[in-house]
């Protein structure tokens, strides 16, 4: 295939760039101990539904707009609820577990690479305070971060990806959207957005119908292809 030719990259974080499922569970193995790997997992499916279920509410209007540290804290709650946790300390410390997410080992190097030629720009449902956190702690380093937070609503509603354009002041389809999660690329996609599908361990996979402009293996594989 052709490389595609586009004037700015923008990357989704969660899952994309980090570990979101492994920071999470391990997190919650530190507050909850006896918590077997199993029973770990089954916890951070709990908060993931429940995050994922608030911001669709939320894109819905069925809910004023929230950030994602709140969310967070409501399925750190509800997690801690399930595993017996009831030490405000260790209550606090899983609230704040989407602020410690490993990245996965492509992504600094690969974001590096990319930034070499192109601007390149993280897009995030994260909260500021969170995206902030977990750059520092993942080693992102990006030309610019945005957050859903400044849009008052998430992804894939099309005014977060609105953000990204108007930062990048080209057209869409000078600007590439690269995530691990087919709903995010469609979303992306609506707009005019090229697309890159990321392969990542619990992403979300193209569906049969999903025609995206990259399939990539990693992030070396994306440099390649650019």
């Amino acid at each position: 295939m052709a490389p595609i030719d586009v004037d700015v990259i923008v990357f989704d974080v969660l899952g994309t760039l980090v570990d979101e499922a492994a920071g999470l569970r391990s997190a919650v193995e530190q507050c909850a101990p006896g918590a077997d790997p199993t029973t770990a997992a089954g916890l951070v499916a709990v908060w993931q539904q429940h995050v994922a279920v608030e911001q669709e509410r939320i894109i819905a209007g069925g809910r004023a707009f929230a950030p994602s540290s709140v969310l967070d804290a409501e399925a750190a709650t509800v997690v801690a609820r399930r595993a017996g946790i009831d030490d405000p300390g260790q209550l606090q410390l899983l609230a704040a577990a989407s602020t410690r997410l490993p990245p996965w080992p492509d992504s600094a190097q690969g974001l590096a690479r990319l930034a070499e030629r192109r601007p390149v720009i993280g897009l995030s449902n994260a909260d500021r305070s969170t995206l902030l956190r977990l750059d520092a702690h993942a080693g992102l380093r990006w030309h610019l971060a945005l957050s859903a937070e400044d849009a008052a609503t998430y992804k894939p509603d099309p005014a977060v990806y609105r953000l990204a354009l108007t930062a990048a002041a080209v057209a869409p389809d000078r600007v590439l959207m690269v995530a691990a999660h087919a709903w995010d690329l469609r979303g992306a996609a609506a707009l005019g957005m090229r697309t890159a599908y990321v392969e990542r361990p619990g992403g979300d996979p193209p569906a049969g119908t999903d025609r995206f402009d990259l399939h990539t293996t990693g992030l070396a594989d994306l440099a390649d292809r650019l």
